[in-house]
Parts: structure tokens; sequence; C-alpha cells
């Protein structure tokens, strides 16, 4: 058994998933309201198999309900839901029945894995809980009749900072997690919320999407074409998750912004454009812009203010054939926008 407050032996901590919360806080809701009382902690099985052990942060009752709350920890992962309050309200229901308490969003839009009206809880989380009903109620003989509202206090204000209003998930957050686990500063997050993005904006028949690499081109682009918030996919340094994805999903038009330091290295070949995994080649360069100062450039500003608008235009022109490559036999026109770090745009292809 492994315990929900135990440091690993990894160099970063890991933490919970608001879905391994909500299936804890369930458990011991139920354990209270068909059961003994409330429990102290809480034992849960994974999807994997692992079953950590979270302390119960909350707990209320009426005459035929029963709520507890456990308090989400991310580990040492940026996540913007860590500490916040993950609570389960349980009453008696016809078969189980998921409901979006207060902080708890709600589907608007086609293309997520759940269904327009529905709680935004996800279907593992579903799974997970709809396991521990069962579980709990053959062992105090009771009917597996409950309905289950779950609620995250101040939910509604933390969903600002997702991407829950884009994909359509109103109201609050959403009920996440596939594995009950959240890995620290996990790139498989993010790809899956591109993964999420793309899905809604073909579920809406959008014609034209753009993946921007960061807020200041992301608000270029979407000016510059007057799209819509949900054709703006958050796709930030991860240039391959988007494009990967959209090769077997396409959407008829993309546009790819990005300020002239990611898009150099995008044009130069790199499709993670972290600071960390990608570089500019500056003696390259050099080279295809024929530009000799700039081999001995800082930074991609600083080789931009050498060759001006030479570079910028290679820099657009090359981008979209990059795009176009990776995009291989897939019916999507591609634009590219570069700016500078004021959103001016410097060149576009």
């Amino acid at each position: 058994m492994e315990s929900a407050n135990r440091k690993p032996s990894t160099e970063l901590r890991r933490g919970w998933t608001t879905g391994a919360c909500a299936t804890a806080a369930l458990k011991a809701a139920l354990e209270a309201f068909w059961g003994e009382g409330f429990p102290s902690t809480v034992q849960i099985t994974l999807p994997k198999g692992e079953t950590p052990e979270f302390p119960v942060a909350h707990q209320n009752s009426g005459p035929d309900w029963a709520e507890a709350g456990i308090t989400k920890d991310a580990g040492d992962d940026p996540d913007v839901t860590h500490g916040a309050l993950v609570c389960v309200r349980v009453s008696t229901g016809k078969d189980i029945i998921f409901e979006a308490g207060p902080g708890v969003g709600t589907i608007t839009k086609p293309g997520l894995p759940i269904a327009v009206g529905q709680a935004a809880i996800n279907p593992v989380p579903r799974q997970m809980m709809t396991d521990v009903v069962h579980e709990v109620a053959q062992k105090y003989g009771c009917t597996p009749d409950i309905k289950i509202s779950v609620s995250i206090p101040g939910g509604e204000e933390i969903a600002q900072k997702t991407w829950n209003p884009r994909l359509g998930i109103k109201g609050g957050l959403s009920i996440l997690g596939t594995t009950g686990i959240v890995r620290p500063f996990s790139c498989a997050a993010w790809i899956a919320s591109i993964h999420r993005g793309v899905d809604v904006a073909r579920a809406d028949n959008l014609m034209h999407v753009a993946g921007c690499t960061g807020a200041t081109s992301e608000r270029t682009v979407q000016k510059l074409f007057n799209l819509p918030d949900h054709a703006m996919l958050d796709m930030g340094d991860f240039a391959g998750g988007l494009l990967k994805y959209l090769k077997k999903h396409p959407i008829p038009r993309l546009t790819i912004g990005g300020g002239i330091g990611k898009m150099t290295k995008l044009a130069q070949g790199a499709i993670d454009l972290h600071s960390s995994r990608s570089q500019v080649d500056f003696m390259a360069l050099a080279k295809v812009i024929d530009a000799p100062n700039v081999a001995g450039a800082n930074t991609a500003v600083h080789a931009y203010e050498i060759a001006g608008q030479t570079m910028a235009d290679w820099v657009a022109e090359t981008s979209k054939l990059r795009v176009r490559d990776l995009l291989a036999d897939a019916q999507i026109d591609v634009d590219i926008v570069v700016i500078d770090r004021g959103g001016t745009i410097l060149a576009q292809a």
C-alpha cells in the first residue's frame, strides 16, 4: 500500500488526479451513508492496481445524504487544482447517477468523451467510482442505487486558468485522470488536451483552427483571422503533438503562429519547441540565409536584428514546408505567422 502523503523515491513527487480524489471522497461518503460513519482515511484501487490511501479532509451529513472531501495533492506538478477540495455528496438514486455540483463543469460542446449536458466527469473516473459503489454496496448488503454529486469549492474560478471554457466545459473544472496519478510536468497531459481541442473543433465543423506557441502569438493570430476561442488550440511547445493528431484527424485549414525564436526551431526541424529540448542552430541558420554574422548570434531575436526580413521570411516559408511534411497527405491548408515579442507580425507564409 502506498500513502497519498508519502514522497516517492523519484526525484519529483507525483500526485493524484481529481478522478482519484473524487473516487476516494465517494468511498468515504458511502462508508458513512451505508456503513458505520466517516473513516479518517480511505484506500482506493487505481486502474493499474496501486492502492493509495487518502486522508479525509471534509465530512458532513444529513438525514438522507452524506458528503466527504479529499484535498487534491498534485505532488510537484504545477497543477492549478493543487490544494483544491474535491467533494462528493451521495444520496439515494435510481441506478448510479453522476451530477455536477458547484465548481464542476457541464459539457456544452460535442467532441469530448462525455455527452453534451452531462457532468464533466471523464470515463475512467466514472468507472472507478462505479466500481467503488458496487464494492461498498456489496460490503454492506445495499442496492447500488446512488446519486453522486461531485463539487469543488472555487472550481469555477480555477477553471478560468484551464482550457475548459474553450472546450465548452462550463461552470467549473473537469474530473480527470486515466491512471489516477499526476506525473510532474507531464507532456502527455498537455498533448491530451490538444487532442481534445481538435476533437471539439471537428465536432463543431470548424474549417480553420490555429496552434500557437504562446499567449502573444495566440492573440495576434486570433485577431488576424477573427477566429472563435475554440478554434485556438493550445499547442505551446508541442508542435509535434498537434500535427501528428491533425494528420489523422484533419481540419481544412491550420495556422501555426509563434515568436521568431520558437518558429526558427520549427523551421530547422524541431517538433518540441521547449528551450530545454531544442535549440536554434545559428551556424546552419547563417548558411541558409547567407548572413555570416548570424553564426555568432546569442538568440533568435539577436539573429533577426542582424539579418532582418531575410531571416523572418525564411523562417515563415521553411516552417510552412516543415509543417506540410509532418502533415503528409492530410488535406489541410497551412498558414504560418511569425511575430516579435510585442505581437507585431514579422512574416507570413
